[in-house]
């Protein structure tokens, strides 16, 4: 059989098996790709060293700054569906640096968004949004992961116009170099929990980078002790006075997440179909056989299921429909069959996937953060199955 079609120029190349983008606008579609020239340009190249290295890439912060894409829905009015499509393409290109967006756009500036007073957006905003100001999450303890709900151990005490945090954190991102932190505490006076900003050049406040990691080896996760900060009362985050209010933040931020899912099985798919396409046994390209087109097209039918499964999502988020149970199906949904995606990806690459320098190794490592973090599968399946049943499976 004869291989003569040009396998770059075939109208799937790009993954979008479904079309998916038509339904952004035509502003839109212009604003995706100009995020993809720019990931292109600036972040694929040095991706796998930073990895590799353990570091993070600084320079690239007023490259992310000048870019504008910081709060898309609340602050520059694009749809949910756009936003979602972004935070896959940072995936796609590296989830590393999707993370580190994730955690100053998502859960730091959305911690601000919707639990600040108005006065306190005023004030501390425009230099988050500009990235003059780098923000981290703190909620995850080192006891405390999915149950954090309830057994939240870092404590707050109102003291005079102040509050005192003790306690600490765990897996904190850009938490070694952040100017900023929101710390979510236990109210030693009525058990609630609190949001607080805090500064982190505050006497005692400290971040520890966590080493030895095998995902997200760009993302600097770090361990935080709070020993006897004080913190002014008007950076009491107004509206932060229970875990009530902490997951009106995760609802939005675990919908990204699974976003994040799709971008890593659309990574996945691009370089395995560059690889058999490209690579040759027995006189002829991988591609050519029956086994690995079974492959290619499970990995891409992942792929799209999830993303329509993310696209539902974020028409739900447009018209303000959309709940932690939607938010917990997506997770849960796109993160499996990424799992199964990338493991596919890896196993279609033999010997070279397990080489970070021919991509893959590094997509099918960071795959298991995303699987975990942002509620585990476990957690997520009873979320749904509590809406589903009205009965809740939680101890």
């Amino acid at each position: 059989m004869a291989h003569d079609v040009d396998p770059t120029n075939l109208p799937y190349a790009d993954g979008d098996f479904l079309h998916f983008e038509d339904l952004l606008s035509a502003q839109e579609r212009v604003r995706l790709k100009e995020v993809r020239e720019f990931l292109d340009a600036e972040v694929r190249p040095i991706a796998r060293d930073a990895w590799n290295a353990a570091e993070f890439p600084h320079h690239l912060i007023p490259k992310l700054a000048e870019l504008d894409i910081v709060s898309p829905v609340r602050r520059l009015g694009y749809s949910p569906l756009l936003a979602g499509f972004i935070h896959a393409e940072f995936t796609r290109a590296d989830t590393s640096i999707a993370t580190f967006m994730g955690v100053h756009d998502g859960l730091f500036t959305g911690s601000i968004e919707l639990l600040a007073s108005e006065e306190q957006k005023q004030a501390w905003l425009p230099d988050i949004y500009a990235m003059k100001k780098i923000g981290a999450f703190g909620l995850t303890e080192p006891l405390g992961g999915s149950d954090v709900a309830g057994g939240t151990r870092t404590t707050a005490e109102r003291q005079g116009d102040s509050w005192v945090l003790n306690g600490e954190k765990r897996w904190i991102g850009n938490a070694t170099f952040s100017d900023w932190v929101v710390i979510y505490a236990r109210d030693v006076a009525d058990d609630k929990v609190k949001a607080f900003l805090v500064d982190t050049s505050r006497p005692g406040y400290s971040a520890t980078k966590i080493e030895n990691k095998i995902s997200l080896r760009t993302v600097q996760n770090a361990d935080i002790t709070l020993a006897n900060v004080v913190v002014p009362d008007e950076f009491h985050l107004a509206h932060g006075n229970s875990f009530r209010d902490t997951n009106k933040v995760l609802r939005s931020t675990r919908i990204g997440v699974a976003w994040q899912a799709v971008g890593q099985q659309m990574a996945a798919f691009d370089v395995a179909r560059k690889h058999v396409v490209e690579r040759h046994q027995f006189g002829q390209p991988l591609a050519a056989n029956q086994m690995v087109q079974d492959q290619l097209a499970t990995m891409l039918g992942n792929a799209m299921a999830s993303m329509g499964l993310l696209v539902r999502v974020a028409q739900l988020e447009a018209n303000d429909q959309a709940t932690e149970e939607h938010a917990a199906l997506a997770k849960t949904f796109a993160s499996a069959r990424m799992r199964e995606t990338v493991a596919m990806g890896r196993s279609l690459l033999g010997g070279n996937g397990i080489v970070v320098d021919f991509e893959m190794a590094k997509i099918f490592a960071d795959a298991e953060a995303i699987y975990t973090y942002e509620g585990t599968q476990e957690i997520n399946k009873l979320i749904t199955g509590r809406s589903v049943t009205g009965i809740s499976a939680f101890v």
